[in-house]
């Protein structure tokens, strides 16, 4: 039996975690719209949408910097369209949505990933990878990919950068350090997304045409594994939980998003979305899914532990890449 002191001290915690729950902070959640030339900003508490702001021609990747103050966003072009912003990359801050600074960064700049003090792109057309120093702006290194170069990440141990190679079926992999291609790997058909696990020991490769997820050793540098979908899923944008127990992936026009447990490498569970499922992003807790629908021009809002959509928000013309602040 509680004494005095006891109960109020038990109902002093309890409303100290109300307030703490309560008064957390939502997370910023940034989209690109492709075809409109802007980013719709969400706010992940309430779903709602806070800002729409320019971003300059067709819009494609997009990173959040590790301390959070500004965005980096890949600003290409449609082939069959003028120009209105040359290409390159747009910093903006996450605050004000202003952009900052505008950097040059080859020709058609489709994937960014960080990896230090620089930021690298895919030049699509091109068929190569830029590295661009934040700083001064200098391209420090202007590298041979694949052909159509997309998906872009850097290893969390700062050492690698992979490249997909939509068209050549390809991972290249760059050493960061020296600003080298080190190898060329062969993938399934049509890869699109990649990304690390935290300790760098394995990337995760979408392939759209091929309908799989390639898991690969990042020592040997050879697909190990070969996680299969549903045959109306083409697997596109794709992110790890926090803890890395599941493997979110996007499946374009398969309008859905799976879930892959990595101790298996299976498919577990897979929600409806809207159409053209692309790019998707993560709130640092892990407690929501943003999947960006290019052709219903809407982001779905997924939460994880139920599994379940609680919202489907209306964004610009052709959302493809979702950050998290």
């Amino acid at each position: 039996m509680l004494n005095a002191s006891g109960w109020r001290r038990r109902h002093i915690f309890a409303i100290a975690a109300i307030l703490f729950l309560t008064t957390a902070r939502a997370d910023t959640i940034f989209v690109t719209n492709e075809r409109a030339g802007t980013i719709t900003v969400i706010d992940s508490k309430t779903d709602k949408v806070t800002n729409t702001f320019d971003a300059g021609t067709r819009p494609r990747g997009i990173v959040i910097a590790p301390d959070g103050k500004h965005g980096f966003v890949a600003i290409s072009h449609f082939k069959d369209q003028p120009r209105r912003t040359p290409d390159g990359v747009i910093a903006f801050d996450t605050k004000t949505h202003k952009i900052v600074k505008t950097y040059k960064a080859g020709t058609d700049p489709e994937g960014i990933a960080l990896i230090g003090s620089r930021f690298a792109v895919s030049n699509e057309d091109a068929g190569t990878a830029s590295i661009v120093d934040i700083a001064t702006g200098k391209t420090s290194a202007a590298l041979v990919t694949g052909t159509e170069p997309e998906g872009i990440a850097a290893s969390p141990d700062g050492k690698w950068i992979y490249v997909t190679g939509e068209t050549s079926n390809t991972i290249t992999i760059i050493d960061a350090g020296a600003r080298k291609v080190v190898a060329n790997v062969f993938v399934d058909a049509r890869p699109r997304g990649v990304t690390f696990a935290r300790k760098s020991s394995r990337a995760f490769v979408t392939c759209e045409v091929a309908g799989t997820v390639n898991v690969l050793d990042t020592a040997k540098r050879t697909v190990i594994q070969r996680i299969r979908l549903e045959k109306a899923e083409h697997p596109v944008g794709v992110v790890l939980s926090p803890d890395e127990s599941q493997l979110y992936v996007a499946t374009g026009r398969g309008n859905t998003v799976v879930a892959i447990d990595t101790a298996r490498n299976a498919v577990v569970k897979r929600i409806a979305t809207g159409n053209r499922t692309w790019g998707l992003g993560m709130t640092r807790d892990g407690g929501k899914l943003y999947a960006a629908n290019g052709l219903s021009n809407d982001v779905t809002a997924i939460d994880v532990a139920s599994w379940r959509v609680v919202a489907t928000i209306k964004a610009g013309d052709g959302p493809w890449g979702v950050a998290v602040r």
